[in-house]
């Protein structure tokens, strides 16, 4: 057994819908990376829970006409139900609306209420007066106050990337009740995080974090860092703050506070010492696995509130990107918004683990699901190489030496080779290299193939006095399939389970030292995976598309004719514009924004960071290299994303439809427009 103690949590998913595919890549990287641990003797615990507060939780309810606590018990068991059965193997499940999380949210609290980085004022909020209740900007829409683009949130607006106050917007109403909102001042309570500054500072620079993860945070640091509003107003799902009546802890206060909550419930199940694990001078691991869109609660605020109230920071934050399928965002109209259940109506949860495995790197790019490279990959890895080695050497051992392998090793050079691969996989897999640990596996997988096929045991078998080399060759082929069966097993749990079964084996520790199986029954070989097919691959689309006969089709944009768009200018102010031809050299999602990209242009004698609404016509990868319009002397804007130094210009009614210019137009970066 190691020394190493490690806890490990996943990003506790909102108990306001189904897990789908793109939440699954998380904790299938978690899984596997806590499988493997564990195969290597570590003592490790992988606990999580599900995030239940807020004013969505309660709203649904309300729809439902049930209970908040009925609601998310109901979630609780179908988000526990999905992840069982893709392998997802946590050593405690739990809630965070538990009497565990309610003692530490309020323990937490009040240490940093009492070492004073907890201040309350008075804000002024929208109130909706039909629905008695205050709204959040999230709960706000409205015509943006700079551009005038409908149906925007109460903070920002997607289309230009102006930040404002919810009182700025035009034509404000309630999402909930469509009711005109009013200010109504209330008392909220502040978590004083820039008290933290110097202490995060350091503790982002000291290897805690994945290096693009870092930058990003540094930035946020260099902006300074505010004031965050930890309190809600009643009626709200969640805690009550112990020393304000009617104030509630805002939902990200308390859930990452569900990591330890639902530690302590396993602690107080299996007899743990809790302060092992967090205690602010614990030798223990802890890792966080996340969404790279949560970095700034849990690389700021989560390290931050752990400081203050005297426990311990993590160890290490993973973060990752999000899921693409086919090539675009994940959408209910193309069938591509797959719920887990969706999946496991249709396939074998292991075929995703192992295509995730194979995809995933230790950084935090996007991951993408193409169907095709999903039933190629798997057919021609899992089926083809890895699990037809056992079902060409079984038969043979069956029908000529009853399930009986041979006394020796045919090849001990070989099967030492594939022992001694043992410490490159394991380095990868430490490292989350899960696609580089998968490439090498099945370059072994491809080396075990090549050994049977130069052998050929289908001849030998039909010449005479050759039964003891057709034992040793099919024995040999079984020995190195249990090799590739040890190492995919943090990835493919119930193939390995399966394959020890058919080898008559314990369950295989990782293999730093082991021995060929010599003189050894074997079981009935059975098919261990079956190959992907098309057909069930498109029920899975078709089953995951919205009903169309019910959407009623959207109306064209239309110019508003009760006024102007804007007053009319003189040709000398239009004079002033600086257009020029732009090429988009780099374009990036923008974390937190639906609708923007972070474009990062040429235009002829300098490069310019800009901020563009145009994510619902692109991906990022599909504007590199394209020209585009710019105004490049329109004073640079600070934005909450960061600095815009122009904007671009675009033709199109909107949505899908929004158009740049080719590389084959004729232009040229630089080029101004007259």
């Amino acid at each position: 057994m190691s020394d190493r103690k490690i806890l490990v949590t996943s990003a506790l998913p909102y108990a306001n819908g189904p897990i789908h595919l793109g939440h699954l890549v998380e904790y299938i990287q978690t899984d596997i990376w806590v499988r493997f641990q564990k195969q290597r003797g570590n003592l490790c615990y992988y606990v999580c829970a599900d995030d239940t507060h807020g004013t969505p939780i309660m709203l649904r309810a309300d729809r439902e006409g049930i209970s908040p606590e009925q609601l998310i018990a109901q979630v609780w068991k179908e988000h526990l139900a999905d992840f069982t059965e893709f392998g997802v193997a946590f050593d405690n499940y739990h809630s965070t609306h538990s009497e565990e999380n309610k003692a530490y949210s309020t323990l937490i609290y009040e240490r940093l209420r009492d070492a004073g980085h907890i201040s309350s004022r008075s804000i002024t909020q929208a109130f909706d007066p039909v629905k008695n209740m205050f709204l959040s900007d999230r709960f706000i829409k409205g015509e943006c106050p700079k551009c005038g683009a409908l149906d925007q949130y109460g903070d920002s607006c997607e289309a230009c990337g102006a930040t404002y106050s919810p009182t700025e917007l035009k034509n404000a109403v309630s999402a909930i009740s469509g009711a005109k909102p009013i200010a109504k001042d209330s008392v909220h309570y502040f978590f004083d995080l820039a008290n933290f500054s110097e202490m995060l500072r350091d503790w982002t620079h000291a290897g805690h974090l994945q290096p693009e993860v870092r930058n990003k945070l540094a930035e946020w640091l260099d902006g300074g860092l505010q004031q965050w509003d930890i309190s809600r107003d009643a009626p709200y799902f969640g805690f009550e703050i112990p020393d304000a009546p009617g104030k509630y802890f805002y939902v990200w206060l308390d859930a990452p506070i569900g990591y330890m909550a639902s530690f302590k419930n396993l602690c107080d199940k299996q007899g743990l010492d809790f302060n092992e694990f967090w205690s602010k001078n614990s030798d223990a691991e802890l890792y966080h696995f996340i969404g790279k869109d949560i970095i700034y609660f849990h690389a700021l605020f989560w390290p931050a509130m752990l400081s203050g109230a005297h426990f311990r920071t993590p160890s290490a934050i993973f973060a990752h990107g999000f899921l693409t399928v086919n090539g675009e965002k994940m959408s209910k109209s193309r069938g591509t918004f797959i719920k887990a259940r969706t999946y496991l109506e249709h396939l074998n949860p292991e075929y995703l683990r192992y295509y995730f495995a194979a995809k995933l790197s230790a950084g935090v790019d996007d991951l993408d699901l193409n169907f095709d490279d999903f039933s190629q990959r798997v057919n021609s890895d899992l089926v083809g190489k890895v699990v037809n080695i056992a079902s060409r050497c079984s038969g043979f051992i069956a029908k000529r030496f009853d399930n009986q392998l041979s006394e020796q090793c045919a090849e001990p050079a070989l099967f030492a080779e594939f022992v001694a691969a043992n410490t490159q996989i394991a380095e990868l897999y430490e490292a989350r290299e899960f696609g580089k640990a998968m490439r090498e596996i099945m370059a072994l997988a491809d080396k075990a193939n090549q050994y049977i096929d130069e052998k050929k045991p289908w001849l030998i078998a039909k010449e005479e006095g050759k039964e003891a080399e057709l034992h040793e060759v099919c024995s040999m082929g079984l020995n190195l399939f249990r090799l590739l069966a040890v190492y995919l097993k943090p990835v493919l749990p119930v193939l390995a389970g399966n394959a020890e079964s058919f080898l008559n084996i314990p369950s295989q520790a990782w293999p730093v030292d082991v021995s060929p199986l010599l003189s050894h029954a074997i079981n009935e070989f059975k098919p261990l995976m079956t190959r992907v097919e098309a057909d069930k691959i498109e029920a899975i689309v078709t089953a995951s598309k919205e009903n169309l006969e019910k959407t009623v089709e959207p109306e064209l944009p239309q110019v508003k004719q009760c006024e102007p768009i804007a007053d009319t200018i003189e040709f000398e102010d239009f004079a002033k514009l600086d257009l020029r031809i732009a090429r988009i050299i780099k374009a990036e999602h923008v974390e937190g924004a639906d609708k923007l990209l972070q474009l990062t242009v040429d235009i002829g004698d300098e490069t310019r960071n800009i901020f563009a609404g145009i994510k619902s016509a692109y991906q990022p990868e599909d504007l590199e290299g394209k020209l585009t319009l710019v105004i490049a002397n329109l004073a640079p804007r600070k934005m909450r994303f960061g600095i815009s130094e122009g904007m671009v210009l675009a033709a199109g009614p909107g949505g899908k439809d929004i158009w740049v210019l080719t590389p084959d137009e004729g232009a040229q970066p630089g080029m101004r427009v007259k």
